[in-house]
């Protein structure tokens, strides 16, 4: 029975694993290497990210420093980020590309922060989704005879608690990540 949870649990934190990637790729209006780690680079003809071509720095708050390995890459990178739907210009000396990050309009947060609210609700319904899914492997092991029903009413209050849990933990990443866009 506990391995039931266990499993249950491990498919909630990719959930929130996944919530936590997308919230990193987020421009708050401050540098943050995550936002290039969705960019791949077309490198000898195999799509690579950034992070593994370069090094990737926050030189000041709003200033993004990527330094190739290979100073050949350089073009392809400015390519891949113009490319991207980052809406950043990278400029480049020729050996060191730099990312100036804006300050963000008003509107700009709202719209982010609507982005925020939706991508938490998407984490809530694959949530409890699995509990939905997991509830049912139950109450058919419980008609087979392979759990009594106390055992059945005992592992769904757990999954509750789990799933109540998660949920939680999915609000806390909202309203952190909304307090960080609409803060100036």
């Amino acid at each position: 029975m506990d391995a039931i949870l266990n499993d249950t649990s491990a498919k909630m934190e990719k959930t929130i694993s996944a919530l936590k990637a997308e919230y990193g790729a987020i421009r708050a209006g401050r540098a943050n290497p995550a936002v290039l780690d969705k960019i791949r680079v077309d490198y000898y003809g195999t799509p690579t990210p950034i992070n593994q071509m370069a090094a990737v720095a926050v030189s000041e708050a709003r200033i993004l420093t990527i330094q190739p390995w290979d100073a050949s890459t350089v073009r392809g990178i400015e390519r891949a980020i113009q490319g991207s739907d980052l809406g950043i210009n990278p400029q480049s000396d020729g050996r060191t590309i730099r990312l100036m990050f804006p300050q963000l309009t008003e509107d700009h947060r709202k719209n982010i922060a609507k982005d925020i609210k939706h991508q938490a609700e998407d984490a809530k319904v694959s949530i409890r989704g699995t509990r939905r899914d997991i509830a049912e492997k139950l109450k058919k092991q419980q008609k087979a005879a392979e759990l009594t029903e106390d055992d059945l009413k005992d592992l769904e209050k757990e999954l509750q608690e789990l799933t109540d849990r998660f949920i939680k933990e999915i609000d806390a990443l909202a309203v952190a990540k909304d307090k960080e866009v609409m803060e100036i």
